[in-house]
Order: C-alpha cells, then sequence, then structure tokens
C-alpha cells in the first residue's frame, strides 16, 4: 500500500469513526507495525501526534500501543519517537481500553525482554491508572498481579556478585516497582478521599497488602536479605516492609491474628515467614511491632513460619528458617518452656524438620547452624520438657548420630540433676528409668548394624559408665538402683550377642576379601598361557583397598565396644562387692 492509498485509508477513518470494523482495527495495527518495521517511526509519531486524526487515535489507538513497546524495548534509534507516541497515546486513548491494552502487552511479554518491558511500561502505567475514573483499586490490583507473574518468571540473583550483575533485571524491575506503588500508598496513607469512596480507599489498600505479601515470598524469600549486604533486592524488602504499616495494616495481625485473603495457605505462610524473618532477625519496621508480647508468644506463633521454611530443599528458606527459630529462642528465659508447649503440633514438626536438615542436608554450614539452634532449643525447655523431647526424638529420629547427640544431652542432664540433688527429678528418680529403657536399647536387636549405630552404641556406653560410678546416688531413689542393674544387664548381654555375630560376618567378608585378592592374582599370572572367564562379581563399588581398610576398621570399632563393655562390668562388679 503506497502513501496515498494509506492516506486515504485514514481519510475514510477520520470520516467515520463511529463505524470501524474489526478489520479496521487489524489493518491500522498492521500499517503501524509495517512503518516501524521500515524504520519510518518518525512518521508514525507525526500521524499519531496530528490533531486531525485525534478522534482515530481515541477510537483506535491503542492497537498500536503493543508494536510500539516492541520496538522501544528492541531498538535505541527508533527510542524517542516511540516514546514520544506511546505517551501521547496513553493520554489520548480511552483510559479503560489503554489499561486492557497495557495488561495484554504485558500478558504476551517476550521472556528474553520482561525486564525492560516492565521497565518501559511503568510510567506509562502509572499515567493509564491515573486517567481511569472509577475502579482504580482493582484496576491497580490487576496489573500489580500481571507484573508480579512475569517477574517470577525471573531467576533470583542470591551472591553479591550476581546481584551487582543483575543480568536478568530482577534488581531494577523490584526498584521501579517500589517507586511505582508510592503513589498509591502515599494516596491510602494520607487517607485524604481523592481516592474515592472509603470502600475503594479499603479495597486499594487490600491490593497494595496483596502486592506486599506477594514480594516477600516471590522473589524476597529466596534472596539474600541482610543489613550487612545494601542491595537493591534488601532495600526492595525495606521498603516493602515500611510500606505495610503505612498502608494501617498491623504487622502483629498479619503475623499472629489473620491470613490474608486472596492467598492459599502455602503462599500466605511463605509471605509471612519472610515478614518474620526481615521483623525479628534483621530488625526491619521493628519499631512499628508492638512491645507486649511475650517472647514463648511469639516464639510460638513464629513455629508455624520456621515449620513452613524448614520444609522446603532451598538454602535461602533454610537459612531464614534456622536465624528466625534461633532469633525467637533467645530471647526465650533457659528452662522455661513447658512440656504442654511440646503439645501442640509446630513443636513436634519444627524439631522434625530441623532432624532432616541434619541428616539430609549436603551443605555443611546449614547442619552446623541446625545442630547449634537444636542444642539452644534443648537449653529453654524445663526439666520434664526436656524429659519428654528426649523420649520423642529418641524414639523418631532414626539416625544414630542424632540420638547419640540426644543421649549425650541427657547424660549433661544426669549430672546437673545429681549437681543440685534432685533425687526425684525426672533425669535420677523412677522417671528417668523409662528414657533410660530407651537410651539402653538395640532398635533390631541382636541383628542391629553396630556401624550404623555406633554413635548411640558409644555414648549410650558412656552413660551406663557414669551411672554405675555415680552408684551412691543412684541408689538414693528406692528401686531405682536395682532397676538400672537389670536395664543393663539385658542391654549388655544382647550387645555382646550383637557385637559377637558382626564381628564373624565381618572377619569372613575379610578373609573372602583376602582370598579373592590371591585368585585375582593367580589368574593374572595365568592369563598369559590361556584366557580364563572369571564369574565373580562385587555389589560393592569400592576398590579392594577400599573395602579392606573399612572391614578392618569394623572389626577395630567391635573391640573398642566390647573393652567398653569390659569396663562397664568391672565398674558395676566393684560397686555390688561393695
Amino acid at each position: 500500500m503506497n502513501k496515498n492509498q494509506v492516506k486515504d485509508v485514514i481519510r475514510k477513518w477520520r470520516d467515520s469513526p463511529n463505524d470501524l470494523k474489526q478489520e479496521d482495527f487489524q489493518q491500522f495495527k498492521n500499517l503501524g507495525s509495517t512503518c516501524l518495521a521500515q524504520g519510518d517511526s518518525r512518521q508514525l509519531l507525526k500521524c499519531v501526534q496530528d490533531e486531525k486524526n485525534e478522534a482515530v487515535m481515541m477510537s483506535m489507538g491503542c492497537v498500536l500501543l503493543h508494536p510500539l513497546v516492541n520496538e522501544l524495548v528492541k531498538k535505541e534509534k527508533s527510542h524517542d519517537h516511540c516514546q514520544a507516541a506511546i505517551t501521547h497515546l496513553i493520554k489520548t486513548c480511552r483510559p479503560d481500553e489503554v489499561l486492557h491494552s497495557l495488561l495484554k502487552i504485558i500478558e504476551d511479554i517476550d521472556p528474553g525482554l520482561i525486564s525492560e518491558t516492565i521497565i518501559a511500561l511503568i510510567p506509562h502505567l502509572l499515567t493509564g491508572l491515573a486517567r481511569l475514573p472509577e475502579r482504580r483499586a482493582a484496576s491497580l490490583g490487576s496489573v500489580l498481579c500481571a507484573l508480579q507473574n512475569q517477574l517470577s518468571r525471573l531467576p533470583v540473583p542470591y551472591t553479591e556478585q550476581q546481584e551487582a550483575a543483575d543480568v536478568y533485571g530482577l534488581c531494577r524491575c523490584c526498584t521501579a516497582l517500589a517507586t511505582f506503588i508510592k503513589p498509591f500508598v502515599e494516596e491510602v496513607k494520607n487517607n485524604d478521599g481523592s481516592g474515592g469512596t472509603p470502600a475503594e480507599q479499603e479495597e486499594m489498600r487490600t491490593e497494595l497488602l496483596q502486592f506486599c505479601l506477594g514480594s516477600l515470598r516471590e522473589p524476597l524469600l529466596e534472596a539474600h536479605l541482610t543489613q550487612e549486604r545494601e542491595s537493591s533486592l534488601w532495600l526492595f524488602a525495606k521498603d516493602i516492609m515500611v510500606t505495610i504499616p503505612a498502608i494501617q495494616e498491623s504487622l502483629s495481625e498479619i503475623l499472629f491474628f489473620s491470613s490474608p485473603k486472596k492467598m492459599n495457605s502455602s503462599e500466605s505462610k511463605e509471605s509471612r515467614a519472610c515478614v518474620a524473618y526481615l521483623l525479628f532477625v534483621q530488625q526491619v519496621a521493628i519499631e512499628s511491632f508492638p512491645a507486649v508480647f511475650s517472647p514463648v508468644f511469639i516464639l510460638q506463633c513464629n513455629m508455624e513460619y520456621i515449620n513452613q521454611l524448614l520444609s522446603s530443599k532451598k538454602e535461602s528458606y533454610l537459612l531464614k528458617g534456622l536465624a528466625l527459630y534461633t532469633k525467637s529462642l533467645e530471647s526465650v528465659q533457659d528452662d522455661s518452656l513447658t512440656v504442654s508447649l511440646l503439645e501442640l503440633k509446630s513443636f513436634y514438626s519444627v524439631p522434625q524438620k530441623l532432624r532432616q536438615v541434619l541428616t539430609d542436608c549436603p551443605m555443611k554450614h546449614l547442619r552446623k547452624s541446625g545442630l547449634q539452634v537444636l542444642q539452644l532449643f534443648i537449653n529453654k525447655l524445663d526439666t520434664e520438657a526436656k524429659h519428654k523431647f528426649f523420649r520423642c526424638m529418641l524414639k523418631t529420629s532414626q539416625h544414630s548420630g542424632v540420638e547419640g547427640y540426644i543421649v549425650k544431652n541427657i547424660r549433661n542432664q544426669v549430672e546437673l540433676s545429681i549437681k543440685l540433688g534432685n533425687t526425684s527429678g525426672w533425669f535420677q528418680g523412677v522417671e528417668f528409668l523409662s528414657l533410660l529403657v530407651l537410651v539402653l536399647s538395640l532398635p533390631q536387636g541382636a541383628e542391629t548394624d553396630l556401624l550404623h549405630s555406633m554413635d548411640r552404641i558409644m555414648e549410650s556406653l558412656s552413660l551406663l559408665r557414669y551411672l554405675l560410678i555415680r552408684d551412691e546416688d543412684m541408689r538414693s531413689s528406692p528401686g531405682v538402683w536395682e532397676e538400672l542393674c537389670q536395664i543393663k544387664d539385658e542391654y549388655l548381654k544382647t550387645l555382646r550377642v550383637c557385637i559377637s555375630l558382626s564381628r564373624a560376618y565381618y572377619s569372613a567378608e575379610l578373609k573372602a576379601l583376602r582370598e579373592d585378592q590371591k585368585l585375582k592374582a593367580k589368574e593374572a599370572r595365568l592369563r598369559s598361557l590361556k584366557p580364563i572367564t572369571v564369574k565373580h562379581e562385587k555389589v560393592s563399588n569400592m576398590s579392594p583397598e577400599v573395602q579392606h581398610q573399612v572391614l578392618q576398621s569394623a572389626l577395630v570399632t567391635f573391640d573398642l565396644m566390647e573393652s567398653l563393655i569390659v569396663r562397664v562390668e568391672e565398674i558395676a562388679e566393684g560397686k555390688i562387692q561393695n
């Protein structure tokens, strides 16, 4: 179509703006796209700004927004012309159609140009929303939701170098979004009536809150947020936390008493977990939080969020969960958490999640932090709660290392009980026997894998030795010493049988390995004479040398266990004779 034909078509539309058909809209869009493709953005801008075409632009101008935005984010040479054309159309076209077109552009963003498109659109979105005569809150909500959906597709930078590079533009988008919502925050904050009816203001407050909570969940929960590194994402997190009380939303209400609407349970918990982390760990907006809540109440409420964070396998979630757990416990007085708290679901599930971190997490620094938090939690329990917690962990942990750590803590509590002279307490009196039965037992009886259970067995023998040495203290409670001796006899008897069976098995494996090595050496000498096929395949992928070391080490471990048993029995015999 030549220039004269184009002018004739536009003149026809100009003369009959009320008779436009769907094919006219498509033809207008095609003309604009062709003009941009030919590098004639100046001519398109001239057509858009021509006062004679104002009625046409008002009716059909929105169809040009998509090709103009695409051109804007892709080419620099036509940037100014495209920017001017978009600005003119935003102010000229019908407000509702403008917003609909901009939302459509956001939904159809090229995956490789997400950040560039969002940053280019945000000023125009602000203008478009300002022109709406009504339902601005609902439209703001739609815009923020669409923007967040696109941002969720961008990778979240985690290291300081990644944030500085900002390859995918997420940090720049978050900075732009923080600026974008400020006028609406001020409108709600001032509550001057310019934003419409009270119902409209309440709706806008709700939409802003949803945006804040959504941003806390994605991307901020996955980011490394700390005061020591004032990155773009950290500043965005601070802006979000300051915005929540600014729009008259209570942080304590969000955390402790309500679940935000329009979010499913998991999303809501993750958002509030990030609020709790920023508030209690990083102290962001702490001045807006009332100081009337007790440390135990805060811990009790935060356990729900800690459980949510520790349920994840993402490093950022686990770090925040462990930090929130630590901070929540630090404010609680030692030996003050009562046994009734352990009846709460979260007080059961969080230690179980913590156990999974200790046993399954491949990152050493997280396992180390997890062990420190576990000890801190134990320190905060009162004596009865410790007794119950130890019983629970011994029954459910199914990991020798964790069980050994619990047994070590049990010994510490026995020592403390003896030192305080608490003969009828949970770690010296009759109540202690039920715990001791769990400690001095083997998971599978005589068929227990001793190497797998070594940590627990060694700590159990150490505890038993200590109890026998402190026989006078154990005799102070009627019937305790006699029951202790019976538990000891049964345990050592089973353990001796287990060691005997295990030693026989590993000795046979070691002998077979040596014979196999001799056979292979003989085959190597005969191979030069004639080929031999040996139908023998090792299950283990370890080299023979490593297998030999492992088997030899197992036998040494059995000898060590047996020497401890002998020492325990010598102490017991000495006490009985005396």
